[in-house]
């Protein structure tokens, strides 16, 4: 398998990336660490909001309109304040209930990199997988492209909980979905985190597996590791889900917490920040766990390594994940997980028992009776742990990752893609 013979200048693409919520801000910042770390030239371009990134890695700021802010978000900015036809139609889409965000950053970065492709070896897009994407590959540009999941299961978990109009403005949401499978099926080669993943692109998008390569994700052991020094605290869950989004299960974890709450002194910390009277809100209200649970947002790396840490489980009951970053990161914490058999779950979290415990999702009362078997069962959490750290460092470190990438824009620069074995059977190094 090739490796770079010279440092590679890279392009990075993400058309948002949020640093503590949601997997694209932290793929950008650890990958693009961990690709400067081994000498290459790393810039990010990236719409709002903008990624945290080390140092050594040029952030290009390519601004939306930032119509979907947490301040205000569903506002269009004053008309003179629109700057081109990208512009108009970024507002029209937004207006019609629809989300533009990937195919207007993608023209974005079509129109930037026409002008700079001489300063790149290699443009790599994180899953924006709209129209310009494709526009640059034809044109002959080195593109590899990362798909965590298909937004198409996404779109038929909210369908299935949207009721009436609901329902028609989910589907115009979501119409951006079927623009990224056109585009996933012209684009090679594809990086995906999991075997799941890959058997749910070539499904959901029609995408060739030859045209796949399963290359796992990592976690910053920096932060996210074994801390002795701190005590567990008793009772105590930590959940990292956004809070409104029905593929991540809190919902499910919020009945189970309240049936954990009738027989023992349970708390649950939430890392996400739920929208005001929404139905986490309201959930939380009329399961009367608001002395019980608490919602966190805006901490650093440095503090959720420390609250994973602390807590004596840790909860991942989503309907479905494409890899989970939240499961590693707990692993990594040496924190004894329970977590949904469902999506790519399973297979970043092995055998069922020994680092962490499988459930069915959406059962409250299963996930309660596992959550609780745990917290009453001290030498179990202890072995949890331990084997989940063991496995943390034997699969998922991001310099692993930063190597297998790098192999790839080798092979994409020098001719085309062709398949090969899935890096999760030879992980390459450890932190």
């Amino acid at each position: 398998m090739p490796y770079p013979d010279r440092p590679l200048r890279v392009a990075l693409l993400s058309y948002r990336s949020k640093p503590h919520c949601g997997g694209q801000g932290v793929y950008v910042r650890h990958l693009s660490r961990e690709l400067a770390a081994l000498g290459h030239q790393v810039t990010v371009f990236s719409g709002q909001p903008y990624p945290e990134l080390d140092e050594g890695v040029t952030l290009e700021k390519l601004p939306s309109l930032d119509l979907y802010n947490d301040a205000a978000p569903f506002t269009a900015p004053p008309l003179r304040q629109w700057r081109d036809w990208i512009d108009v139609l970024e507002v029209a889409t937004m207006w019609t209930a629809g989300f533009p965000e990937p195919l207007t950053f993608s023209l974005r970065a079509l129109r930037e990199l026409h002008h700079r492709r001489h300063e790149f070896d290699v443009v790599h897009d994180n899953q924006t997988l709209g129209y310009g994407m494709s526009r640059l590959h034809a044109a002959g540009v080195p593109l590899v492209t990362t798909i965590h999941h298909p937004i198409t299961v996404d779109r038929r978990i909210e369908l299935e909980e949207a009721r009436g109009w609901q329902r028609v403005s989910k589907r115009r949401w979501y119409s951006f979905v079927g623009m990224q499978g056109r585009v996933a099926r012209r684009v090679n080669p594809i990086l995906v985190p999991s075997r799941s993943s890959a058997a749910d692109i070539a499904r959901e998008f029609g995408v060739d597996r030859s045209a796949m390569d399963v290359v796992p994700l990592g976690v910053d052991t920096r932060f996210f590791h074994p801390h002795a020094e701190l005590d567990r605290i008793p009772g105590h869950l930590v959940c990292v889900a956004s809070a409104d989004s029905p593929l991540k299960g809190v919902a499910t974890l919020l009945r189970a917490t309240a049936k954990l709450a009738t027989e023992r002194d349970v708390s649950l910390t939430v890392v996400s920040q739920p929208k005001r009277g929404g139905p986490t809100e309201q959930l939380v209200d009329e399961l009367a766990l608001g002395d019980r649970v608490t919602f966190v947002n805006g901490i650093d790396d440095t503090e959720l390594g420390r609250l994973l840490a602390s807590a004596q489980v840790a909860v991942v009951p989503s309907y479905y994940e494409g890899f989970s970053l939240p499961a590693v990161e707990a692993m990594a914490c040496a924190t004894p997980l329970v977590a949904s058999a469902a999506g790519a779950i399973p297979e970043v979290v092995g055998e069922d028992g020994a680092a962490g415990h499988l459930v069915p999702p959406g059962d409250p009362e299963e996930l309660a009776s596992a959550v609780g078997d745990l917290l009453d069962d001290e030498t179990r959490r202890t072995r949890m742990g331990e084997a989940a750290w063991q496995r943390v460092q034997e699969r998922f470190t991001w310099r692993a990752v930063a190597e297998t990438t790098a192999r790839r824009y080798t092979e994409t620069i020098h001719g085309p893609h062709r398949s090969t074995t899935d890096s999760t059977t030879t992980p390459r190094s450890q932190h």
